[in-house]
């Protein structure tokens, strides 16, 4: 072969690979793109577990209300942003499940299933938080209990934040137990003026100890993110009683939308805050605009993707660095269709078995998982 033959072959050869790359799937490219832009303190990539999911989907569980004083198949609608803890060497994940006939697209309130693979869950037959004739039904009834995120206390309590939502607001709330399934309701986190202030998404910044994410004070406080706008920055002594941080008299602003990114609509927290060697990490979710606005471009209007950002460890309130692109983003079938489309939605996050598990809502109405296989 001559030397003009064997250029013009491997010339061919050059453009054929180059084809073969541009002719891969957009989730092919994504991937890649995303792991170009990873930063080194990120933690990524979470895989998710395609053969397995969703792994949790609505049943005809019933229980029998205590409002309505009658059966309710409590989860037979949709089941969807879950929180995650290990307990007993098993991961409980306490999900958010509606049932079909409260006036807010269901009532929601939160089940127990059990896993040792995290992958393959039993359900426990009731709830084992919801509504009740207490001193917060006004507040609770009937938009129901929403979206846990869970961390322990150091003395071994769990602490529960959640959303209350009565049809009109929807308020952050604090829950305690030493069992998960008898709760102690501690109300409002935010009080005073902020008392019926829109506010959801409490993630108490913490730390891993073995397989347990308990939660850790920072200059002598503990600390708390929450918002589904801005995120913004509470504080405490006792994971009980919490202040916002303020900032001329408002609410301060930690981490705001970006024009032109995944998150360029809103961004709200994902699981708790996790302490790392490098700084607070932050797994949070991002809503890109709409049609005709500043959004990311390669995805659709109104898409729910996930990013990172990343705050000083001294100072929770200091943003050191953020994600460039989403690490999970809406792809399947389960993801982009459902109750909401297009939601991928991260809320519970566990160590386990030397691998962290990420349990996430797909379109509000089943559950999924990925896995990041660091440390």
């Amino acid at each position: 072969m001559t030397d003009i033959k064997k250029a013009y072959l491997s010339a061919w050869i050059v453009l054929i690979f180059i084809f073969t790359l541009s002719c891969k799937e957009k989730g092919n490219n994504d991937d890649i793109a995303a792991h170009l832009n990873t930063k080194s303190w990120e933690m990524r990539p979470f895989v998710k577990a395609d053969e397995e999911n969703p792994v949790l989907n609505p049943g005809d569980l019933t229980f029998t209300c205590p409002i309505l004083g009658m059966p309710v198949k409590w989860e037979e609608k949709d089941v969807f942003n879950p929180a995650a803890v290990v307990k007993d060497g098993l991961i409980n994940l306490l999900y958010r499940a509606e049932d079909s006939i409260g006036s807010n697209n269901g009532t929601s309130r939160i089940g127990l299933a059990l896993s040792d693979d995290g992958l393959t869950f039993k359900k426990l037959p009731e709830p084992i938080f919801y509504p009740d004739n207490d001193s917060l039904k006004a507040l609770e009834w009937d938009g129901g209990v929403e979206d846990p995120r869970i961390v322990e206390a150091e003395d071994g309590r769990y602490i529960l934040t959640y959303t209350s939502y009565d049809g009109e607001v929807a308020r952050l709330m604090l829950a305690t137990s030493v069992d998960l399934k008898n709760w102690k309701k501690h109300g409002r986190v935010l009080k005073g003026k902020w008392k019926d202030t829109w506010s959801k998404a409490g993630a108490i910044v913490a730390e891993r100890k073995g397989d347990k994410v308990i939660a850790k004070k920072i200059n002598e406080k503990y600390w708390m993110y929450f918002g589904d706008t801005d995120l913004f920055l509470a504080y405490s002594e006792d994971l009980i009683n919490w202040s916002p941080l303020l900032e001329e008299g408002g609410l301060k602003s930690v981490l705001k939308p970006r024009p032109g990114y995944f998150d360029s609509r809103l961004v709200e927290a994902g699981p708790y805050a996790l302490l790392r060697e490098e700084g607070i990490l932050l797994l949070y979710n991002g809503m890109n605009l709409g049609e005709n606005e500043k959004r990311d471009t390669t995805l659709a209007p109104g898409t729910y993707s996930a990013g990172q950002a990343l705050f000083a460890s001294d100072n929770p309130g200091k943003l050191i660095d953020r994600s460039e692109t989403y690490f999970l983003t809406p792809e399947k079938p389960y993801e982009t269709e459902g109750q909401v489309n297009l939601v991928c939605f991260i809320e519970g996050m566990v160590p386990y078995q030397g691998k962290w598990f990420l349990y996430y809502g797909t379109a509000d109405s089943k559950i999924a998982v990925a896995v990041y296989e660091g440390n």
